[in-house]
């Protein structure tokens, strides 16, 4: 079994396709479904976040796994599969691994070390946990990039250096508005990118904040929490022409602000700078908004071009040297202990094959010889099980260390061949590991 990864993101897609391939929370589930009943695919998950979309599995073959993987994503988003197709990028196996921990530790992020991407990934794991889809393969390897996200966060600067997309899209606002301090700002959504918004609005010294969002109690309890205002939806027209900054992040399918709402808003104050910030994946502003005068409009798409591919200018002070050592270390410690217990099951096969020898032979022995003394009866058992455990012992050692190695070569298959192990056997020790992770850690302790 291995893992497989195939995704596409802002580094191998323009925004305009990212934008078709969104998903909202439905549909991510239904991928996973979609996913798990493509043959060979033994666990799944997928990780949406607004730049990105990737479809975590484990499987049993490469070969016909990553095309029907690829066309249950087109078959939800609607998208031609040769549209899709010159823009994804695969990873197998131990590549799969590596790219996982990049992902979660901010390092494959549009701006690299931006915190949100750590939650997305734990709410990935969350859902095929719930959706009985993550198995102990998919678990191991999401919890443990986790704990390296944890680990990264702890020991170098990337908290306080590393700018969100919210900051580097408001600091871009603050520079075509010559500052945030006193301004008037509308937030449109309230989920988590919208409450970093208002939170980095208001440290900005911004003097009025408000939140519009479709369900009002829910954009009520996030003004709330940062002491700003809340208003319905409808205000938008009448909140919007008393305001310098528009953010928008509502994750809605669809154009949420129209160009001729903030055209009319705006219409009696020309020569005044304003400043849209669409954070949406697809976008909540009609693209026109831009056209306006004075307007300048930040989008994904902008932020894009603007970053390139320099990320590391993009994250400041980060230490993105010193989180690259940690995650490059945490790799191969992660790797050498899966390989390591890849060969648990067939070593312990090996010593319950053992073990059924002596035990035949005792019985052989206990029928030949059957008025055996026993303290004699006990000394031979015991001889006989210190035999078998020392020419078993120098054996299971270095399988263990030759398989912490990488290469092609599967000690395990070669331990099980020289000694004719039955596979079943194999498989049932697999089977009860598997069983006993699940049952020790199904949540990690994550909070």
């Amino acid at each position: 079994m291995s893992i497989l990864v195939v995704g596409v993101s802002h580094h191998s897609a323009p925004v305009e396709l990212l934008e078709r391939l969104a998903l909202d929370g439905d549909q991510v589930e239904k991928l996973v479904q979609a996913v798990q009943t493509v043959d060979h695919v033994r666990e799944s998950t997928v990780l949406a976040t607004c730049n990105r979309v990737e479809i975590y599995t484990e499987v049993d073959r490469f070969h016909g796994s990553v095309e029907a993987i690829c066309q249950a994503l087109c078959d939800l988003s609607g998208e031609a599969t040769d549209e899709v197709v010159p823009h994804l990028y695969v990873h197998y196996d131990d590549g799969a691994v590596s790219h996982l921990f990049h992902v979660a530790a901010g390092l494959d992020s549009m701006v690299v070390g931006e915190g949100q991407i750590l939650s997305q990934a734990r709410e990935s794991l969350r859902l095929g946990q719930e959706l009985g889809t993550v198995g102990p393969a998919l678990n191991a390897a999401f919890q443990q990039a986790l704990r390296v996200a944890k680990r990264t966060h702890t020991e170098t600067d990337i908290d306080h250096a590393a700018p969100s997309l919210v900051s580097v899209s408001l600091d871009r606002a603050g520079e075509w508005l010559g500052g945030l301090e006193g301004r008037r700002a509308v937030v449109v959504g309230a989920g988590s990118m919208a409450g970093l918004a208002v939170a980095t609005l208001i440290r900005a010294g911004v003097r009025d904040v408000v939140v519009l969002n479709r369900t009002e109690d829910k954009g009520a309890r996030l003004a709330a929490a940062h002491g700003a205002r809340s208003a319905p939806v409808s205000a938008l027209a009448a909140e919007v022409a008393q305001a310098d900054l528009l953010l928008s992040c509502t994750g809605a399918v669809g154009t949420v602000i129209d160009a001729s709402v903030l055209e009319q808003a705006w219409r009696a104050s020309d020569g005044v700078r304003r400043a849209v910030v669409d954070l949406a994946l697809p976008h909540d502003v009609d693209p026109a908004v831009g056209d306006l005068p004075g307007v300048r409009l930040i989008g994904l798409r902008r932020l894009a071009e603007e970053l390139g591919d320099d990320t590391e200018a993009g994250a400041g002070m980060v230490d993105v040297i010193g989180v690259r050592r940690i995650v490059s270390e945490e790799i191969r410690a992660f790797l050498d202990a899966r390989r390591v217990a890849s060969v648990t099951p067939t070593v312990v096969a090996l010593r319950s094959m053992a073990t059924d020898v002596v035990d035949a032979e005792l019985t052989r022995l206990d029928g030949r010889l059957s008025g055996l003394d026993p303290v004699v009866r006990t000394e031979v058992e015991q001889a006989l099980r210190r035999v078998a455990q020392k020419l078993l012992h120098q054996p299971t050692v270095r399988v263990k260390e030759l398989a912490s190695r990488a290469g092609v070569v599967s000690y395990a298959e070669a331990l099980a061949e020289l000694f004719a192990l039955d596979p079943q056997a194999v498989e049932a020790v697999t089977s009860a590991e598997a069983a006993r992770a699940a049952e020790t850690d199904p949540e990690g302790g994550l909070s």
